[in-house]
């Protein structure tokens, strides 16, 4: 039988850039997707590492997922996380998501993944916020300066419209050029502290977004005032073994990924058993569905710990496919 042409949309940086998301769009196709997820109507699978040993700093990370109609996609995203990317101008995170017909298996779009990456790494913490943070939260301290750190912030604050934010990285000119294009993005004054405990004590909110290269526990628990929302995700764990046994709550974006493999903020506790089954409260899909409980009160201590989804990728890739059409951007490739 003769067949029809086949050709996948190709959105580059440069079209996601023209897109314009708002910060109320990127959160509700990430608040979507994790819904979905919640509901039971997709299929996700535990990240997996390729490192390559030819003498970078950092590895690829390969994550997978599908989901059912409405979005009807299934998804692949490529990923490098290379520490010391900085010092060629580059970002520590390149890569791209690839989008297949889930019934038939036909290609159907290629995404950049670096935007993307940073800006549903952003809506995650800002979702997560949305449901397991006090609502009168106004004081952020933000650990880390990466390019997900940016959109942490933005969207954060498009939550909450913080009265102090405060942040700190390793690298001084990293810290102060944050620090600068944040006070100017959101038109408010932004801290940039010294160290991490002026950075992150007593905030109402904790982001640990670091970049270490070994686990070395530089988050205090002693520096986390009761009631307070945490999110480390850094790669290599920031925080000490102790922090999970003050909270009330214990929330991660998937069990399966954050149960296995060998990075992850949290990775020490799972292998002591501070965060399993028994001590896991919900997955943030379970709680943004409705079938679990978010905040129940003020005085909750809660942690959430998110390792990034393919569904996430996914479903904010889908929308973005979605407005380049009605705008007319992208490009169209022949594939067979």
């Amino acid at each position: 039988m003769p067949r029809a042409p086949i050709h996948i949309d190709f959105l580059n940086a440069l079209d996601i850039e023209a897109l314009s998301l708002t910060n109320e769009e990127i959160i509700a196709a990430v608040e979507d997707g994790l819904a979905a997820q919640g509901r039971g109507e997709t299929v996700i699978e535990p990240r997996m590492h390729l490192i390559p040993n030819a003498g970078g700093n950092g590895h690829f990370n390969v994550l997978r997922g599908s989901f059912r109609a409405p979005i009807a996609l299934a998804g692949v995203k490529v990923i490098g996380d290379f520490v010391d990317n900085y010092k060629e101008g580059l970002p520590s995170e390149l890569g791209l998501l690839l989008l297949m017909d889930p019934i038939n298996g036909v290609p159907k779009a290629i995404v950049d993944g670096s935007h993307l990456t940073d800006m549903r790494t952003g809506a995650i913490t800002a979702i997560g916020a949305k449901y397991l943070a006090r609502k009168g939260s106004k004081v952020l301290g933000h650990i880390g300066a990466r390019g997900t750190a940016y959109w942490n912030v933005r969207l954060l604050d498009s939550l909450f419209d913080f009265d102090e934010i405060r942040v700190h990285s390793r690298r001084k000119e990293s810290r102060d050029a944050f620090g600068e294009k944040l006070s100017a993005d959101l038109g408010k004054r932004v801290t940039v502290t010294e160290d991490w405990r002026s950075c992150v004590e007593g905030a109402d909110i904790v982001v640990e977004a670091s970049r270490l290269n070994a686990p070395e526990p530089m988050l205090k628990t002693g520096w986390i005032k009761q009631g307070a929302f945490v999110v480390p995700y850094g790669t290599m764990s920031a925080v000490e073994l102790s922090l999970t046994d003050i909270m009330s709550k214990l929330v991660v974006d998937d069990w399966g990924q954050c149960k296995s493999g060998q990075f992850g903020s949290l990775r020490a506790h799972v292998e002591a058993g501070k965060l399993s089954e028994a001590t896991l409260h919900a997955e943030m899909g379970q709680i943004v569905a409705g079938l679990k409980p978010g905040r129940e009160s003020d005085d909750e201590t809660i942690l959430f710990w998110h390792r990034g989804l393919s569904l996430s990728d996914i479903a904010l890739g889908h929308f973005m496919l979605e407005k380049a059409r009605r705008l007319g951007l992208g490009q169209r490739l022949r594939y067979a």
